[in-house]
């Protein structure tokens, strides 16, 4: 059963959009954009975006983005250019996993249903943290190239804040869901 989440207008669509853009600015490249230094948002983002834009052009869109911010943030401070290797376009497909998860949910009654938003949001920020991680200490060149086990030893040790942050905001994003629905704001069809 198909929700309407498959059916927001193009108004909704842009407003989504436009917010999802907004916290990938505030959360990214170093904290460029703001005073305050808060965790990257990206992978709660990229999944929200296939939740709730599907399509495969706003995938593109909002990885030029993050590419964008990236890049920029490396030209203005050259050492937080430091992960931008041939390792970095594991991005792509990390981050596709995370919106082909907000795909999968957009086609459940209630995406927010906690069960399967938990299980889509633990399962899809594993499989982008062995993608990026062993991207980077594969392809980065600067690591030996010791191999798939070694690399992934190496990645191990950003594994509790890659979860922890990325828990606390898939958390905030469905308790703020349940608060709109309780305040009328949104239907449980609509998020």
């Amino acid at each position: 059963m198909r929700t309407t989440l498959n059916r927001l207008s193009l108004n909704q669509k842009l407003a989504a959009a436009a917010v999802i853009a907004f916290f990938m600015l505030l959360t990214r490249g170093s904290h460029v954009l703001s005073a305050v230094s808060l965790p990257d948002a990206s992978l709660v983002l990229f999944l929200l975006g296939g939740l709730l834009l599907g399509r495969a052009a706003w995938f593109v869109l909002f990885f030029i983005l993050a590419s964008v911010i990236d890049f920029g943030v490396a030209a203005l401070d050259p050492w937080q250019g430091f992960c931008l290797t041939d390792g970095y376009w594991g991005l792509i497909p990390a981050y596709g996993a995370m919106w082909l998860g907000g795909r999968w949910l957009a086609k459940r009654r209630d995406a927010f249903a906690p069960l399967a938003y938990a299980v889509v949001a633990l399962t899809t920020t594993l499989i982008a943290f062995v993608i990026s991680t062993q991207t980077y200490y594969l392809y980065s060149g600067r690591f030996p190239n010791n191999g798939v086990l070694e690399t992934m030893q190496y990645g191990w040790d950003y594994l509790p804040a890659y979860l922890g942050y990325t828990a606390l905001y898939f958390v905030l994003v469905w308790v703020a869901v349940r608060v709109m629905r309780q305040l009328n704001l949104v239907s449980p069809a609509q998020a």
